[in-house]
Protein backbone atom coordinates (compact mmCIF):
# COMPACT_ATOMS: atom_id res chain seq x y z
CA UNK A 1 0.00 0.00 0.00
CA UNK A 2 1.24 3.50 -0.77
CA UNK A 3 1.84 5.88 2.12
CA UNK A 4 1.52 9.60 1.55
CA UNK A 5 1.06 13.02 3.04
CA UNK A 6 -2.54 13.53 1.93
CA UNK A 7 -5.97 12.12 2.69
CA UNK A 8 -7.14 9.51 5.19
CA UNK A 9 -4.73 6.61 5.60
CA UNK A 10 -4.88 3.66 7.95
CA UNK A 11 -1.79 3.64 10.20
CA UNK A 12 -2.87 0.73 12.39
CA UNK A 13 -5.89 -1.40 13.18
CA UNK A 14 -8.91 0.93 13.23
CA UNK A 15 -6.57 3.92 13.45
CA UNK A 16 -6.52 6.52 10.67
CA UNK A 17 -4.30 9.53 10.03
CA UNK A 18 -6.07 12.50 8.43
CA UNK A 19 -3.75 15.01 6.73
CA UNK A 20 -5.00 18.16 5.01
CA UNK A 21 -2.92 21.00 3.55
CA UNK A 22 -4.73 24.29 4.20
CA UNK A 23 -2.08 27.03 4.60
CA UNK A 24 -4.68 29.82 4.35
CA UNK A 25 -6.71 28.57 7.34
CA UNK A 26 -6.19 29.35 11.02
CA UNK A 27 -8.29 26.40 12.22
CA UNK A 28 -9.59 23.20 10.65
CA UNK A 29 -11.91 20.66 12.25
CA UNK A 30 -12.32 17.13 10.96
CA UNK A 31 -16.04 16.32 10.89
CA UNK A 32 -16.08 12.52 11.24
CA UNK A 33 -19.50 10.84 11.22
CA UNK A 34 -20.97 14.24 12.17
CA UNK A 35 -18.61 14.61 15.16
CA UNK A 36 -16.07 17.50 15.10
CA UNK A 37 -12.44 16.71 15.88
CA UNK A 38 -9.87 19.50 16.31
CA UNK A 39 -6.83 19.17 14.04
CA UNK A 40 -3.34 20.49 14.82
CA UNK A 41 -1.54 22.71 12.27
CA UNK A 42 2.10 22.15 11.38
CA UNK A 43 4.58 24.77 10.19
CA UNK A 44 4.09 23.58 6.62
CA UNK A 45 0.38 24.38 6.71
CA UNK A 46 -0.66 20.72 7.04
CA UNK A 47 -3.42 19.99 9.54
CA UNK A 48 -3.28 16.52 11.05
CA UNK A 49 -4.99 14.21 13.48
CA UNK A 50 -4.80 10.49 14.16
CA UNK A 51 -7.98 8.95 15.48
CA UNK A 52 -9.73 5.62 15.85
CA UNK A 53 -11.88 5.06 12.82
CA UNK A 54 -13.29 2.26 10.72
CA UNK A 55 -13.54 1.82 6.98
CA UNK A 56 -16.59 3.44 5.35
CA UNK A 57 -16.69 6.31 7.86
CA UNK A 58 -17.80 9.59 6.31
CA UNK A 59 -16.03 12.89 6.84
CA UNK A 60 -15.26 16.39 5.63
CA UNK A 61 -13.23 19.38 6.83
CA UNK A 62 -14.64 22.54 8.44
CA UNK A 63 -12.55 25.58 7.54
CA UNK A 64 -12.39 28.28 10.23
CA UNK A 65 -15.97 27.37 11.14
CA UNK A 66 -17.24 28.86 7.88
CA UNK A 67 -17.04 26.32 5.07
CA UNK A 68 -17.20 22.53 4.88
CA UNK A 69 -15.25 20.89 2.06
CA UNK A 70 -14.45 17.33 0.94
CA UNK A 71 -10.95 15.95 1.26
CA UNK A 72 -8.99 16.88 -1.90
CA UNK A 73 -7.28 13.48 -1.53
CA UNK A 74 -10.54 11.64 -0.87
CA UNK A 75 -10.32 7.93 -1.72
CA UNK A 76 -14.07 7.87 -2.39
CA UNK A 77 -17.14 10.08 -2.19
CA UNK A 78 -20.54 9.36 -0.67
CA UNK A 79 -22.40 11.86 -2.85
CA UNK A 80 -20.47 13.35 -5.77
CA UNK A 81 -17.77 15.99 -5.54
CA UNK A 82 -19.53 18.34 -3.10
CA UNK A 83 -20.46 15.62 -0.61
CA UNK A 84 -18.77 13.72 2.17
CA UNK A 85 -15.56 11.82 1.69
CA UNK A 86 -15.25 8.17 2.74
CA UNK A 87 -12.47 6.43 4.65
CA UNK A 88 -11.49 3.36 2.64
CA UNK A 89 -9.27 0.48 3.72
CA UNK A 90 -7.10 -1.00 1.00
CA UNK A 91 -7.98 -4.61 1.86
CA UNK A 92 -8.88 -6.13 -1.50
CA UNK A 93 -7.84 -9.81 -1.79
CA UNK A 94 -5.64 -9.70 -4.89
CA UNK A 95 -5.01 -12.88 -6.86
CA UNK A 96 -2.34 -11.50 -9.20
CA UNK A 97 0.66 -11.90 -6.90
CA UNK A 98 2.84 -13.37 -9.67
CA UNK A 99 2.02 -10.52 -12.04
CA UNK A 100 4.87 -8.14 -12.87
CA UNK A 101 3.45 -6.69 -16.07
CA UNK A 102 4.54 -6.99 -19.68
CA UNK A 103 7.44 -5.31 -21.48
CA UNK A 104 6.61 -2.10 -23.30
CA UNK A 105 7.50 -3.41 -26.75
CA UNK A 106 4.55 -5.84 -26.53
CA UNK A 107 2.01 -3.03 -26.09
CA UNK A 108 -1.04 -2.84 -28.34
CA UNK A 109 -3.23 -0.25 -26.59
CA UNK A 110 -7.02 -0.04 -26.61
CA UNK A 111 -8.33 3.32 -25.35
CA UNK A 112 -11.86 3.47 -23.97
CA UNK A 113 -14.22 5.66 -21.99
CA UNK A 114 -15.38 3.71 -18.91
CA UNK A 115 -18.86 5.22 -18.89
CA UNK A 116 -19.45 4.39 -22.57
CA UNK A 117 -18.15 0.85 -22.06
CA UNK A 118 -20.48 -0.23 -19.24
CA UNK A 119 -18.40 0.89 -16.27
CA UNK A 120 -15.77 -1.24 -14.57
CA UNK A 121 -17.93 -4.37 -14.71
CA UNK A 122 -18.75 -3.80 -18.37
CA UNK A 123 -15.07 -3.44 -19.25
CA UNK A 124 -14.30 -6.64 -17.36
CA UNK A 125 -16.87 -8.52 -19.45
CA UNK A 126 -15.11 -7.41 -22.65
CA UNK A 127 -11.59 -8.42 -21.62
CA UNK A 128 -11.66 -11.93 -23.15
CA UNK A 129 -12.85 -10.49 -26.47
CA UNK A 130 -10.11 -7.87 -26.52
CA UNK A 131 -7.45 -10.42 -25.61
CA UNK A 132 -8.63 -12.66 -28.46
CA UNK A 133 -8.42 -9.69 -30.83
CA UNK A 134 -4.74 -9.21 -29.99
CA UNK A 135 -4.91 -6.22 -27.63
CA UNK A 136 -2.37 -6.34 -24.80
CA UNK A 137 -3.19 -3.14 -22.85
CA UNK A 138 -6.43 -1.34 -21.94
CA UNK A 139 -6.20 2.42 -21.37
CA UNK A 140 -8.99 4.01 -19.33
CA UNK A 141 -9.87 7.64 -19.87
CA UNK A 142 -9.72 9.56 -16.55
CA UNK A 143 -11.77 8.17 -13.66
CA UNK A 144 -11.06 10.82 -10.99
CA UNK A 145 -14.30 12.03 -9.40
CA UNK A 146 -16.05 14.63 -11.55
CA UNK A 147 -19.31 16.57 -11.08
CA UNK A 148 -22.47 14.88 -12.33
CA UNK A 149 -23.21 11.47 -13.78
CA UNK A 150 -21.21 11.58 -16.99
CA UNK A 151 -18.12 13.41 -18.20
CA UNK A 152 -15.09 12.79 -20.37
CA UNK A 153 -13.10 12.76 -17.13
CA UNK A 154 -10.97 15.83 -17.72
CA UNK A 155 -13.20 17.86 -15.38
CA UNK A 156 -12.12 15.79 -12.39
CA UNK A 157 -11.56 17.60 -9.09
CA UNK A 158 -10.75 14.75 -6.67
CA UNK A 159 -7.78 12.94 -8.26
CA UNK A 160 -7.62 10.07 -5.74
CA UNK A 161 -11.31 9.06 -5.87
CA UNK A 162 -12.64 6.73 -8.62
CA UNK A 163 -15.96 8.18 -9.78
CA UNK A 164 -18.88 6.08 -8.54
CA UNK A 165 -20.61 6.46 -11.94
CA UNK A 166 -18.30 3.65 -13.09
CA UNK A 167 -18.57 1.39 -10.04
CA UNK A 168 -16.94 0.93 -6.66
CA UNK A 169 -13.23 0.86 -5.84
CA UNK A 170 -13.64 -2.91 -5.41
CA UNK A 171 -15.10 -3.12 -8.93
CA UNK A 172 -12.07 -1.27 -10.28
CA UNK A 173 -9.65 -3.56 -8.47
CA UNK A 174 -11.57 -6.60 -9.70
CA UNK A 175 -11.26 -5.29 -13.26
CA UNK A 176 -7.50 -4.86 -12.93
CA UNK A 177 -7.07 -8.20 -11.16
CA UNK A 178 -9.10 -9.95 -13.89
CA UNK A 179 -7.10 -8.28 -16.63
CA UNK A 180 -3.86 -9.51 -15.12
CA UNK A 181 -5.21 -13.05 -15.00
CA UNK A 182 -5.66 -12.73 -18.79
CA UNK A 183 -2.14 -11.33 -19.28
CA UNK A 184 -3.59 -7.91 -20.09
CA UNK A 185 -2.21 -4.62 -18.82
CA UNK A 186 -4.39 -1.75 -17.59
CA UNK A 187 -3.28 1.88 -18.00
CA UNK A 188 -4.95 4.98 -16.56
CA UNK A 189 -5.18 8.47 -18.03
CA UNK A 190 -4.43 11.06 -15.30
CA UNK A 191 -4.85 14.83 -15.38
CA UNK A 192 -2.25 16.87 -13.52
CA UNK A 193 -2.48 20.12 -15.50
CA UNK A 194 -5.79 21.50 -14.19
CA UNK A 195 -8.93 20.84 -12.16
CA UNK A 196 -12.49 21.00 -13.43
CA UNK A 197 -14.58 24.15 -12.91
CA UNK A 198 -17.12 22.62 -10.49
CA UNK A 199 -16.22 21.15 -7.11
CA UNK A 200 -12.64 22.41 -6.79
CA UNK A 201 -12.34 24.05 -3.37
CA UNK A 202 -8.55 24.33 -3.27
CA UNK A 203 -8.48 28.10 -3.72
CA UNK A 204 -10.61 28.42 -0.55
CA UNK A 205 -7.84 27.15 1.69
CA UNK A 206 -4.68 26.84 -0.45
CA UNK A 207 -4.64 29.70 -2.93
CA UNK A 208 -0.91 29.12 -3.46
CA UNK A 209 -1.76 25.82 -5.17
CA UNK A 210 -2.14 28.00 -8.29
CA UNK A 211 -0.05 30.67 -10.01
CA UNK A 212 -1.47 34.10 -10.77
CA UNK A 213 1.23 34.91 -13.32
CA UNK A 214 0.77 31.90 -15.65
CA UNK A 215 -2.49 30.93 -17.30
CA UNK A 216 -3.68 27.83 -19.16
CA UNK A 217 -6.82 27.22 -21.26
CA UNK A 218 -8.47 26.13 -17.98
CA UNK A 219 -7.44 29.06 -15.77
CA UNK A 220 -4.47 29.82 -13.52
CA UNK A 221 -1.68 27.27 -13.87
CA UNK A 222 -0.92 24.85 -11.05
CA UNK A 223 2.17 25.97 -9.12
CA UNK A 224 4.56 23.03 -9.29
CA UNK A 225 7.29 25.12 -7.67
CA UNK A 226 5.70 24.33 -4.29
CA UNK A 227 6.70 21.09 -2.62
CA UNK A 228 3.22 20.32 -1.28
CA UNK A 229 1.78 20.65 -4.79
CA UNK A 230 4.44 18.39 -6.27
CA UNK A 231 3.90 15.81 -3.54
CA UNK A 232 0.11 15.86 -4.05
CA UNK A 233 0.45 14.71 -7.66
CA UNK A 234 3.49 12.45 -7.33
CA UNK A 235 1.81 10.57 -4.51
CA UNK A 236 -1.33 10.33 -6.61
CA UNK A 237 0.59 8.66 -9.43
CA UNK A 238 2.22 6.21 -7.02
CA UNK A 239 -1.17 5.55 -5.38
CA UNK A 240 -2.78 4.40 -8.62
CA UNK A 241 0.17 2.15 -9.44
CA UNK A 242 0.53 0.55 -6.00
CA UNK A 243 -2.89 0.58 -4.33
CA UNK A 244 -4.77 -0.24 -7.55
CA UNK A 245 -1.95 -2.01 -9.40
CA UNK A 246 -2.36 -0.16 -12.68
CA UNK A 247 0.44 -1.02 -15.11
CA UNK A 248 0.99 2.45 -16.45
CA UNK A 249 -0.22 6.03 -16.65
CA UNK A 250 -0.92 8.39 -19.52
CA UNK A 251 -0.29 12.01 -18.47
CA UNK A 252 -2.70 14.44 -20.09
CA UNK A 253 -1.43 17.60 -21.83
CA UNK A 254 1.86 18.00 -19.99
CA UNK A 255 2.64 20.99 -22.23
CA UNK A 256 0.38 22.87 -19.78
CA UNK A 257 2.63 21.88 -16.85
CA UNK A 258 5.15 24.70 -16.58
CA UNK A 259 7.88 22.67 -14.89
CA UNK A 260 9.75 19.83 -16.55
CA UNK A 261 11.70 19.20 -13.33
CA UNK A 262 8.43 18.08 -11.75
CA UNK A 263 7.79 15.64 -14.57
CA UNK A 264 11.26 14.13 -14.33
CA UNK A 265 11.10 13.98 -10.52
CA UNK A 266 7.75 12.20 -10.73
CA UNK A 267 9.01 9.66 -13.27
CA UNK A 268 12.08 8.92 -11.16
CA UNK A 269 10.07 8.39 -7.98
CA UNK A 270 7.56 6.17 -9.76
CA UNK A 271 10.43 4.02 -11.07
CA UNK A 272 12.03 3.74 -7.64
CA UNK A 273 8.78 2.76 -5.90
CA UNK A 274 7.69 0.20 -8.50
CA UNK A 275 11.03 -1.49 -9.08
CA UNK A 276 10.69 -5.05 -10.37
CA UNK A 277 7.48 -4.30 -12.28
CA UNK A 278 6.92 -3.32 -15.91
CA UNK A 279 5.43 0.16 -15.38
CA UNK A 280 4.82 2.29 -18.46
CA UNK A 281 4.60 6.09 -18.48
CA UNK A 282 3.12 7.85 -21.51
CA UNK A 283 2.93 11.57 -22.27
CA UNK A 284 0.62 13.78 -24.24
CA UNK A 285 2.85 16.73 -25.12
CA UNK A 286 2.29 19.23 -27.93
CA UNK A 287 5.86 20.44 -27.45
CA UNK A 288 7.33 17.21 -28.90
CA UNK A 289 10.07 17.36 -26.26
CA UNK A 290 12.34 14.38 -26.86
CA UNK A 291 14.33 15.15 -23.69
CA UNK A 292 11.49 13.76 -21.56
CA UNK A 293 11.53 10.36 -23.28
CA UNK A 294 13.66 7.30 -22.64
CA UNK A 295 16.49 7.09 -25.14
CA UNK A 296 17.71 3.70 -23.94
CA UNK A 297 16.75 0.96 -21.51
CA UNK A 298 18.71 2.57 -18.66
CA UNK A 299 16.79 5.83 -18.62
CA UNK A 300 14.21 6.55 -15.93
CA UNK A 301 12.08 9.00 -17.86
CA UNK A 302 8.89 8.44 -19.85
CA UNK A 303 8.45 5.47 -22.17
CA UNK A 304 6.58 7.18 -24.97
CA UNK A 305 4.51 10.09 -26.22
CA UNK A 306 1.23 10.15 -28.08
CA UNK A 307 2.44 11.15 -31.55
CA UNK A 308 -0.25 13.50 -32.81
CA UNK A 309 1.91 14.29 -35.85
CA UNK A 310 1.49 10.72 -37.11
CA UNK A 311 -2.27 10.91 -36.64
CA UNK A 312 -2.58 14.29 -38.34
CA UNK A 313 -0.63 13.16 -41.41
CA UNK A 314 -2.87 10.12 -41.85
CA UNK A 315 -6.04 12.11 -41.19
CA UNK A 316 -5.16 14.64 -43.89
CA UNK A 317 -4.30 11.86 -46.36
CA UNK A 318 -7.59 10.09 -45.63
CA UNK A 319 -9.96 13.09 -45.47
CA UNK A 320 -8.17 15.99 -47.22
CA UNK A 321 -9.17 18.25 -44.31
CA UNK A 322 -6.96 21.30 -43.83
CA UNK A 323 -8.58 23.51 -41.17
CA UNK A 324 -7.39 24.00 -37.62
CA UNK A 325 -4.20 22.18 -36.68
CA UNK A 326 -4.41 20.16 -39.90
CA UNK A 327 -3.10 23.35 -41.56
CA UNK A 328 0.34 22.31 -40.23
CA UNK A 329 0.29 19.22 -42.47
CA UNK A 330 0.33 20.63 -45.98
CA UNK A 331 2.78 17.97 -47.19
CA UNK A 332 1.32 14.96 -45.42
CA UNK A 333 3.19 12.22 -47.29
CA UNK A 334 6.58 13.85 -46.70
CA UNK A 335 5.72 14.55 -43.07
CA UNK A 336 4.42 11.02 -42.57
CA UNK A 337 7.68 9.65 -43.97
CA UNK A 338 9.54 11.68 -41.35
CA UNK A 339 7.27 10.29 -38.61
CA UNK A 340 7.99 6.74 -39.80
CA UNK A 341 11.72 7.45 -39.98
CA UNK A 342 12.28 9.69 -36.92
CA UNK A 343 9.12 9.86 -34.80
CA UNK A 344 8.07 13.52 -34.85
CA UNK A 345 7.17 15.48 -37.99
CA UNK A 346 7.92 18.76 -36.21
CA UNK A 347 11.39 18.84 -34.68
CA UNK A 348 11.91 22.59 -34.27
CA UNK A 349 10.31 23.79 -37.51
CA UNK A 350 7.85 26.71 -37.38
CA UNK A 351 4.21 25.72 -36.94
CA UNK A 352 1.77 27.69 -39.13
CA UNK A 353 -1.04 26.82 -36.70
CA UNK A 354 0.99 28.30 -33.81
CA UNK A 355 1.64 31.60 -35.60
CA UNK A 356 4.97 30.42 -36.92
CA UNK A 357 6.43 29.49 -33.52
CA UNK A 358 8.95 26.62 -33.59
CA UNK A 359 7.67 23.30 -32.31
CA UNK A 360 9.49 20.13 -31.30
CA UNK A 361 13.02 18.85 -30.84
CA UNK A 362 15.09 16.26 -32.75
CA UNK A 363 13.80 12.74 -32.16
CA UNK A 364 15.65 10.44 -34.60
CA UNK A 365 17.81 9.06 -31.77
CA UNK A 366 14.80 7.69 -29.88
CA UNK A 367 13.69 4.05 -30.18
CA UNK A 368 10.68 3.29 -32.35
CA UNK A 369 8.76 2.38 -29.19
CA UNK A 370 8.98 5.99 -27.93
CA UNK A 371 6.03 6.88 -30.16
CA UNK A 372 2.38 5.88 -29.62
CA UNK A 373 0.52 6.14 -32.93
CA UNK A 374 -3.16 5.96 -33.77
CA UNK A 375 -5.75 6.67 -36.43
CA UNK A 376 -8.39 7.66 -33.87
CA UNK A 377 -8.55 8.57 -30.18
CA UNK A 378 -10.94 10.38 -27.86
CA UNK A 379 -9.48 13.81 -28.75
CA UNK A 380 -9.40 13.42 -32.50
CA UNK A 381 -12.99 12.13 -32.66
CA UNK A 382 -14.66 13.86 -29.74
CA UNK A 383 -13.16 17.28 -30.36
CA UNK A 384 -14.86 17.37 -33.75
CA UNK A 385 -18.11 19.31 -33.64
CA UNK A 386 -20.20 16.25 -34.52
CA UNK A 387 -17.89 13.54 -33.16
CA UNK A 388 -17.55 11.67 -36.47
CA UNK A 389 -15.32 8.62 -36.68
CA UNK A 390 -13.08 7.88 -39.63
CA UNK A 391 -15.58 5.21 -40.67
CA UNK A 392 -17.83 8.11 -41.69
CA UNK A 393 -15.10 10.29 -43.18
CA UNK A 394 -12.79 8.03 -45.20
CA UNK A 395 -13.21 5.53 -48.02
CA UNK A 396 -13.39 1.95 -46.63
CA UNK A 397 -10.46 0.75 -48.74
CA UNK A 398 -8.36 3.76 -47.67
CA UNK A 399 -9.15 3.10 -44.01
CA UNK A 400 -8.23 -0.55 -44.50
CA UNK A 401 -4.83 0.50 -45.86
CA UNK A 402 -4.33 2.94 -42.99
CA UNK A 403 -5.15 0.21 -40.47
CA UNK A 404 -2.47 -1.96 -42.02
CA UNK A 405 0.08 0.82 -41.68
CA UNK A 406 -0.96 1.51 -38.07
CA UNK A 407 -0.73 -2.06 -36.81
CA UNK A 408 2.44 -3.08 -38.66
CA UNK A 409 4.57 0.03 -38.11
CA UNK A 410 7.29 -0.70 -35.50
CA UNK A 411 5.97 1.99 -33.17
CA UNK A 412 3.35 1.41 -30.45
CA UNK A 413 -0.19 1.24 -31.95
CA UNK A 414 -3.35 2.35 -30.21
CA UNK A 415 -6.98 1.66 -31.13
CA UNK A 416 -10.01 3.61 -29.93
CA UNK A 417 -13.06 1.72 -28.70
CA UNK A 418 -15.22 0.48 -31.56
CA UNK A 419 -12.55 1.04 -34.18
CA UNK A 420 -11.96 -2.71 -34.45
CA UNK A 421 -15.43 -3.33 -35.94
CA UNK A 422 -15.88 -0.04 -37.81
CA UNK A 423 -18.27 1.67 -35.38
CA UNK A 424 -20.25 4.41 -37.14
CA UNK A 425 -21.96 6.06 -34.16
CA UNK A 426 -20.20 9.22 -32.95
CA UNK A 427 -18.13 9.80 -29.87
CA UNK A 428 -19.27 13.23 -28.73
CA UNK A 429 -18.04 15.69 -26.13
CA UNK A 430 -20.29 15.38 -23.06
CA UNK A 431 -20.52 16.81 -19.55
CA UNK A 432 -23.16 16.99 -16.82
CA UNK A 433 -22.93 20.63 -15.75
CA UNK A 434 -25.93 22.72 -14.74
CA UNK A 435 -27.25 26.29 -14.72
CA UNK A 436 -24.77 29.03 -15.74
CA UNK A 437 -21.87 26.62 -16.14
CA UNK A 438 -23.89 24.42 -18.51
CA UNK A 439 -24.76 27.49 -20.59
CA UNK A 440 -21.12 28.58 -20.68
CA UNK A 441 -19.87 25.15 -21.76
CA UNK A 442 -22.51 24.81 -24.48
CA UNK A 443 -22.02 28.29 -25.91
CA UNK A 444 -18.25 28.12 -25.55
CA UNK A 445 -18.12 24.94 -27.57
CA UNK A 446 -20.28 26.38 -30.34
CA UNK A 447 -18.19 29.55 -30.41
CA UNK A 448 -15.04 27.43 -30.70
CA UNK A 449 -16.23 26.02 -34.03
CA UNK A 450 -17.31 29.36 -35.51
CA UNK A 451 -13.90 29.65 -37.22
CA UNK A 452 -14.56 26.49 -39.24
CA UNK A 453 -16.22 26.97 -42.61
CA UNK A 454 -18.90 24.31 -42.01
CA UNK A 455 -20.04 26.09 -38.83
CA UNK A 456 -19.60 29.74 -39.77
CA UNK A 457 -23.37 30.22 -39.85
CA UNK A 458 -25.06 30.63 -36.41
CA UNK A 459 -27.93 28.34 -37.40
CA UNK A 460 -25.47 25.59 -38.32
CA UNK A 461 -23.70 25.96 -34.98
CA UNK A 462 -27.00 25.39 -33.20
CA UNK A 463 -26.87 21.83 -34.55
CA UNK A 464 -23.71 21.06 -32.56
CA UNK A 465 -24.89 18.73 -29.78
CA UNK A 466 -25.30 20.26 -26.34
CA UNK A 467 -22.62 18.60 -24.15
CA UNK A 468 -24.99 18.64 -21.17
CA UNK A 469 -27.95 17.01 -22.87
CA UNK A 470 -28.19 13.39 -21.73
CA UNK A 471 -28.80 12.34 -25.34
CA UNK A 472 -25.26 13.50 -26.20
CA UNK A 473 -23.81 11.04 -23.73
CA UNK A 474 -26.31 8.34 -24.72
CA UNK A 475 -25.32 8.65 -28.40
CA UNK A 476 -21.72 7.86 -27.46
CA UNK A 477 -22.41 4.66 -25.52
CA UNK A 478 -20.79 1.69 -27.18
CA UNK A 479 -22.50 -1.64 -27.81
CA UNK A 480 -20.19 -4.25 -29.34
CA UNK A 481 -22.16 -6.15 -32.01
CA UNK A 482 -23.33 -9.55 -30.78
CA UNK A 483 -23.78 -10.70 -34.37
CA UNK A 484 -21.47 -8.59 -36.56
CA UNK A 485 -22.74 -7.88 -40.06
CA UNK A 486 -20.48 -8.76 -43.03
CA UNK A 487 -18.88 -5.31 -43.06
CA UNK A 488 -18.11 -5.40 -39.34
CA UNK A 489 -16.84 -8.97 -39.59
CA UNK A 490 -14.44 -8.00 -42.36
CA UNK A 491 -12.99 -5.19 -40.23
CA UNK A 492 -12.76 -7.44 -37.17
CA UNK A 493 -10.97 -10.08 -39.23
CA UNK A 494 -8.59 -7.43 -40.58
CA UNK A 495 -7.61 -6.28 -37.08
CA UNK A 496 -7.23 -9.84 -35.82
CA UNK A 497 -5.06 -10.84 -38.78
CA UNK A 498 -2.85 -7.76 -38.52
CA UNK A 499 -2.35 -8.20 -34.78
CA UNK A 500 -1.42 -11.84 -35.32
CA UNK A 501 1.20 -10.74 -37.86
CA UNK A 502 2.46 -8.08 -35.43
CA UNK A 503 2.70 -10.56 -32.54
CA UNK A 504 4.60 -13.08 -34.66
CA UNK A 505 6.99 -10.96 -36.70
CA UNK A 506 7.25 -7.47 -35.17
CA UNK A 507 6.53 -7.02 -31.44
CA UNK A 508 9.08 -9.57 -30.17
CA UNK A 509 11.85 -7.80 -32.09
CA UNK A 510 11.21 -4.13 -31.35
CA UNK A 511 14.02 -3.90 -28.81
CA UNK A 512 16.93 -2.64 -30.88
CA UNK A 513 14.77 -1.88 -33.92
CA UNK A 514 15.88 1.13 -35.97
CA UNK A 515 14.77 2.92 -39.08
CA UNK A 516 16.66 2.28 -42.29
CA UNK A 517 14.85 4.92 -44.33
CA UNK A 518 11.45 6.35 -45.21
CA UNK A 519 10.39 8.52 -48.13
CA UNK A 520 7.35 9.93 -49.86
CA UNK A 521 7.03 8.16 -53.22
CA UNK A 522 4.18 10.44 -54.31
CA UNK A 523 2.11 13.22 -52.79
CA UNK A 524 -0.08 10.54 -51.21
CA UNK A 525 2.18 7.51 -50.74
CA UNK A 526 5.12 6.50 -48.56
CA UNK A 527 7.65 3.69 -48.32
CA UNK A 528 9.64 2.85 -45.16
CA UNK A 529 12.02 0.14 -43.92
CA UNK A 530 13.24 -0.90 -40.49
CA UNK A 531 15.95 -3.22 -39.25
CA UNK A 532 14.33 -5.20 -36.43
CA UNK A 533 16.11 -6.43 -33.34
CA UNK A 534 16.47 -10.00 -34.63
CA UNK A 535 18.15 -8.89 -37.84
CA UNK A 536 15.11 -9.12 -40.10
CA UNK A 537 14.07 -6.20 -42.32
CA UNK A 538 10.48 -4.96 -42.46
CA UNK A 539 9.34 -2.78 -45.37
CA UNK A 540 5.97 -1.05 -45.61
CA UNK A 541 4.54 0.86 -48.55
CA UNK A 542 1.21 2.69 -48.34
CA UNK A 543 -0.74 4.56 -51.02
CA UNK A 544 -3.70 6.76 -50.08
CA UNK A 545 -4.26 8.21 -53.53
CA UNK A 546 -6.64 7.23 -56.32
CA UNK A 547 -3.82 6.39 -58.77
CA UNK A 548 -1.32 3.54 -58.69
CA UNK A 549 2.26 4.43 -57.75
CA UNK A 550 5.54 2.84 -58.77
CA UNK A 551 7.32 1.32 -55.80
CA UNK A 552 10.50 -0.62 -55.22
CA UNK A 553 9.40 -3.87 -53.63
CA UNK A 554 10.82 -4.79 -50.27
CA UNK A 555 13.16 -7.71 -49.81
CA UNK A 556 11.69 -11.01 -48.71
CA UNK A 557 8.10 -12.13 -48.86
CA UNK A 558 4.80 -10.29 -48.65
CA UNK A 559 3.24 -10.80 -45.21
CA UNK A 560 0.28 -8.44 -45.75
CA UNK A 561 -1.52 -6.65 -48.56
CA UNK A 562 -4.67 -4.64 -47.92
CA UNK A 563 -5.84 -5.05 -51.52
CA UNK A 564 -7.11 -8.26 -53.05
CA UNK A 565 -4.15 -8.38 -55.44
CA UNK A 566 -0.97 -6.56 -56.43
CA UNK A 567 1.94 -6.86 -58.81
CA UNK A 568 5.63 -6.24 -58.23
CA UNK A 569 6.69 -2.64 -58.76
CA UNK A 570 3.16 -1.26 -58.50
CA UNK A 571 1.36 0.03 -55.40
CA UNK A 572 -2.39 0.13 -56.18
CA UNK A 573 -4.70 2.90 -54.94
CA UNK A 574 -5.61 2.75 -51.24
CA UNK A 575 -3.21 -0.09 -50.52
CA UNK A 576 -0.66 -0.99 -47.87
CA UNK A 577 1.84 -3.80 -48.52
CA UNK A 578 4.30 -5.26 -46.00
CA UNK A 579 7.40 -7.28 -46.91
CA UNK A 580 9.59 -9.17 -44.45
CA UNK A 581 13.11 -10.35 -45.07
CA UNK A 582 13.83 -12.70 -42.19
CA UNK A 583 17.31 -12.90 -40.70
Amino acid sequence: MSRGDFGSIFVGKDKVAFRFWAPDCAEVDLILNDVPVKMSKGEDGVFETIIECQSAAKYCYNLDGKLRVPDPASRGQADDVHGLSIVLAQDYAWSDHDWHGRPWHEAVIYELHPGCFGGFKGIKSQLPRLKALGVTAIELMPIADFPGKHNWGYDGVLPYAPDTAYGTPEDLKDLIDSAHQLNLQIFLDVVYNHFGPDGNYLSSYAASFFREDVHTPWGNAIDFRRNQVRRFFIENAVYWLIDYRFDGLRFDAVHAIIDDTFLLEMAAEIRSKTEGRHIHLILENERNDAALLNSDSNDKKFDAQWTDDWHHCLHVLLTKESEGYYDDFRNPAQQLARCLREGFAFQGEPSPHANGEPRGTPSAHLPTTAFVICLQNHDQIGNRALGERLTNLAKPEALRAATGLLLLTPQIPMLFMGEEWGETNPFLFFTDHHDELADAVREGRRKEFAKFKAFSDPETREKIPDPNDHSTFAASILEPPKSPNPYQMRILDLHHRLLEIRAQYISPYLVGARSLDAEAISDEAVRASWHLGNGSVLTLAANFGVASVSVTKGAGRVIFCSSDSHEDGVLPPFTTIAWLEEA
